[in-house]
């Protein structure tokens, strides 16, 4: 078992790299254009699947660099590994250590997802791309990316928020107004946010504006955020009907970004990275660990000694009795593991290994994380006596540990400075940024990751 972990947490690192030391000397570069697009939970196992329709982005795999599979953060959820594609270190080090976490002083669950309350300055504690990229006097921009609220070095913008007004308060106001003078529907942005079907147009609208963006303003980095295969596997599952329609869906929207590069002002010295944030796995059945703190009697009837808060198949587990801390560690981690559908338990002690702080270096950090099986996931409920319980239809989820076959991302890199038919192995996310960085001759300060130079042709 503990050979299993091992495996699963570290992985084989197969592609070539150099210190980020050597990008420092760079200089940066303003006749050059770098986009990341991130498509949420494009599964790396789509690129080789038949039955998966995605011309473009086998196309721009062919003609440029791809990887094997992308290792992401712990948990395998959207604004963790969003924030470390563009920071190059793991949420122990940037902070966004999942898409929530507990307020130990308060005892009450703090959403991060969707920025509903804290700027990105409150969240993320490490410099990002395009805090490195603005500083050096390049012109920024993002299309609804995670954790990027109120972001001061973020020259054009709309964050990845809900509401009517969620763009009008945290956009970039002069943008807006040419957008919505251009005739873009972004004034739906907001219903289509809520509406079940709204990452289609929502998608859709978000090509539009970045093809505005790379015709008029051209921007030497673009990030933005695509979200209709995510919604698809959570609702059917990876490998449905529904969930190939979706990554289908996701290519025509690469193709007409690829169209917009072509139509651009830097279009010859523009490189184009694909990414995504996670795998998927099928779900049919859910893990209640809270109902065994209820059991335990430490959560439940005005109690709240331990509480555990999910992450899809990934749990943190906080402790807030201190006396009792180290007894109930030790305990709840043998009760935990007895679970089924439980692959591992997590203690202080093995956080290092799976990217995530401990209470001391993080006041937000956990005391114990739990990691799911394929086909289980996690439920905060209390309800009931059963620990596991059957779903009522099949379902898809990520946030498990990352170095699992279907919970590989994607990596595709394509354009200027890209070697043509490069294969990559099996890349760590944490690479994304340094890579971006040498890209535009800037460097990212204390970055974990590298440059991915075996995919690069300068």
């Amino acid at each position: 078992m503990r050979r299993t972990i091992y495996r699963i947490l570290t992985g084989t690192l197969l592609t070539l790299t150099v210190s980020i030391d050597a990008a420092n000397a760079a200089e940066p570069h303003q006749d050059r254009c770098v986009i990341l697009v991130s498509v949420d939970g494009l599964a790396g196992f789509y690129l080789d699947d038949p039955k998966a329709h995605m011309p473009t982005l086998r196309r721009l795999a062919r003609e440029g660099a791809r990887a094997d599979g992308l290792v992401c953060s712990f948990p395998t959820v959207t604004w963790p590994n969003h924030t470390t594609l563009v920071t190059g270190v793991t949420p122990a080090k940037h902070g966004v250590i999942g898409n929530s976490y507990l307020d130990r002083e308060t005892g009450k669950t703090v959403p991060l997802i969707p920025d509903p309350l804290l700027d990105k300055d409150q969240v993320v504690k490490t410099p990002t791309i395009y805090d490195v990229a603005h500083k050096a006097g390049l012109t920024t921009s993002a299309i609804i990316w995670p954790a990027t609220r109120n972001a001061k070095t973020l020259d054009f913008t709309v964050p990845d928020m809900k509401g009517n007004d969620s763009w009008q308060n945290f956009g970039t106001p002069k943008w807006l107004g040419e957008l919505r003078e251009s005739g873009l529907p972004i004034d739906r942005y907001g219903p289509w946010v809520d509406e079940s079907s709204g990452g289609v147009q929502r998608d859709w609208l978000y090509v539009r504006m970045a093809e505005q963006l790379l015709k008029k303003h051209s921007p030497n980095l673009l990030l933005i955020h695509l979200v209709e295969a995510d919604h698809a596997q959570h609702k059917f599952g990876p490998r449905s009907g529904d969930a190939y329609w979706s990554v289908s869906y996701c290519d025509d929207r690469i193709r007409d970004l690829v169209d917009a590069i072509e139509q651009s002002p830097l279009r010859e010295r523009t490189t184009l990275i694909i990414a995504s944030d996670h795998g998927f796995f099928p779900i049919t059945r859910d893990i209640l660990p809270n109902v065994l703190l209820k059991k335990r009697g430490l959560l439940g009837d005005g109690r709240q000694t331990a509480i555990c808060v999910p992450q899809g198949g990934g749990c943190a587990v906080y402790i807030l009795d201190d006396e009792r801390r180290p007894d109930l560690i030790k305990q709840l981690r043998a009760d935990f593991k007895a679970i089924e559908g439980m692959q591992a338990v997590f203690g202080p002690d093995q956080f290092a290994a799976i990217g995530q702080p401990t209470r001391e270096q993080d006041p937000h950090g956990a005391d114990l994380w739990l990691a799911a099986e394929s086909g289980y996931s996690f439920s905060g409920s209390q309800n009931g006596d059963d620990l596991v319980t059957a779903r009522s239809a099949p379902a898809g989820t990520h946030g498990f540990l990352p170095d699992q076959p279907d919970m590989l991302g994607t990596l595709v890199l394509h354009g200027f400075g890209i070697r043509q038919g490069a294969q990559l192995g099996k890349v760590q996310n944490v690479d994304v940024a340094p890579t971006m960085a040498h890209l535009l001759g800037v460097a990212i300060p204390r970055a974990d990751g590298h440059v991915l130079i075996k995919g690069l042709s300068e």
